[in-house]
């Protein structure tokens, strides 16, 4: 009888680099969503740079009543190019005067903000769930407790482009109705003083000191937010 017997023959090990990992397809599908989103707020910046602006009150005169909506049609997709809301305003007061131009404005900046929400959170929002650190999960998770009035401060605070922030926000876990909220309260009082000061380009007697109010109380209730967010630190050490 024979003693010695063969020990089996292990079959090779599969190669673990050919199998696909399970968060290999997550992440490409983040980068493809970024990189999509770039490319059409790129297309959008490159055809705001050839907007004929010498025809916008040509162009709003012949539209008529159509006139308005055009313009928040038109306003939002700038700024969601990233063109600065300030002009966007600036034009909406010069073209339809100070109320409104204002309406136009504000309209024309909620839908902005609705539009690069939307964007962000369908790009980016994956995106940092999958590679935060531990800043920035701590920074998504205090926007998200302090919500709409972090919103409201941010909005009222010229700190980046208009777009950007919705960009971000929308990759953060802030909630839906607190943004939207938020940058309704936010935007109106810049946008009905770029729209004042707007109309008086083409109506000099529309700027008087009342313009300034609207900017006053968006920095009254920035440093109260500030001061108020100061104590709750010092308070929670």
């Amino acid at each position: 009888m024979n003693l010695l017997r063969e020990a089996p023959i292990a079959e090779p090990a599969a190669d673990q680099k050919s199998v696909p990992t399970q968060q290999t397809a997550p992440r490409r599908s983040h980068r493809r969503r970024l990189f999509l989103l770039a490319v059409t707020v790129g297309a959008l910046a490159g055809a705001a740079f050839f907007i004929p602006l010498d025809a916008a009150p040509r162009v709003a005169n012949a539209l008529g009543a159509a006139g308005p909506a055009a313009a928040v049609a038109a306003g939002a997709l700038l700024v969601a190019a990233m063109v600065p809301r300030t002009a966007v305003s600036f034009a909406c007061g010069a073209l339809f005067g100070v109320f409104d131009g204002f309406w136009c404005a504000l309209a024309a900046a909620l839908l902005a903000a609705v539009l690069t929400f939307l964007a962000g959170r369908w790009a980016g929002h994956g995106f940092i769930a999958a590679r935060a650190g531990g800043r920035l999960h701590r920074l998504d998770g205090w926007l998200a407790r302090r919500g709409l009035l972090a919103v409201i401060v941010v909005r009222l605070l010229p700190l980046a482009p208009y777009g950007l922030v919705g960009y971000a926000y929308g990759a953060s876990s802030v909630r839906r109705r607190h943004y939207i909220t938020g940058s309704l309260i936010g935007a109106a009082p810049s946008c009905f003083s770029y729209a004042v000061i707007g109309a008086a380009v083409v109506s000099p007697g529309h700027l008087n000191p009342i313009t300034l109010l609207p900017a006053a109380f968006g920095m009254l209730v920035s440093t109260g937010a500030a001061w108020h967010w100061r104590r709750t630190a010092k308070s929670s050490r």
